[in-house]
């Protein structure tokens, strides 16, 4: 098992349809393999957080999601309800018709009042969905959510037309520097997959597929 990829995982279960077993089993691999968190929609976070309570394994949980098309006062809200329910890190996906737009004030705002609602109790990871964007729009998104604060720039949620790109990992990480994370996420379903991840500069990976990552095996998952 590769240990090391291992502790740079989050472990998602975003379907719409995943029951509570199947959270528990998610929390309970992600003991096993010691993956960095478990990714879970907010209704499952206090679940999970029970389950992991005493180790080492993150609750992340995503917000605005899939869409990024609430409003700001909802993901602030949002954020601050997961983070009481016990996520620690926090996924949150930008206002991307704003973007477009070139409303740049509009989507700094909305990432900073997820970033101040989980300031010191969590960290925020930005959902850009580089494949709606323009490498310029790419570019943009990452610098906004640097100035924001966030603590993470991340590819994707995974249900748009496309996942991570080593091509993308790359520009993102090239904008933002050394210090701030990059999570690729969406499409990554072997070793070899994430291994190009980490190459272009990713420091987390975002895969329902993480048991068969660590174990060089090849899931057949779309997230």
């Amino acid at each position: 098992m590769n240990h090391s990829l291992a502790k740079m995982i989050d472990h998602t279960l975003l379907k719409a349809d995943a029951t509570k077993a199947e959270i528990q089993k998610l929390a309970e691999e992600a003991k096993e393999y010691s993956f960095a968190s478990v990714c879970v929609n907010p209704t499952w976070v206090k679940t999970a957080a029970e389950i992991l309570e005493g180790t080492p394994v993150k609750v992340c949980t995503v917000i605005g999601f899939p869409l990024g098309a609430t409003t700001t006062e909802v993901k602030a809200f949002e954020a601050n309800n997961a983070i009481e329910n016990g996520a620690t890190e926090i996924d949150m996906v930008i206002n991307i018709g704003a973007l477009k737009d070139k409303q740049y004030d509009m989507v700094e705002k909305d990432i900073k009042a997820v970033v101040e609602a989980a300031k010191g109790k969590a960290l925020t990871k930005v959902i850009i969905e580089t494949c709606l964007l323009t490498n310029e729009e790419k570019e943009k998104a990452c610098e906004l959510s640097v100035k924001a604060g966030a603590d993470f720039v991340k590819t994707s949620t995974g249900f748009s037309t496309g996942g991570a790109t080593a091509e993308d990992v790359a520009l993102m990480r090239k904008v933002v520097g050394p210090t701030i994370g990059v999570k690729a996420s969406g499409g990554v379903r072997s070793l070899e997959d994430a291994e190009n991840m980490v190459n272009a500069g990713a420091t987390r990976i975002g895969a329902s597929s993480g048991v068969a990552i660590v174990n060089g095996q090849t899931s057949t998952s779309s997230y």
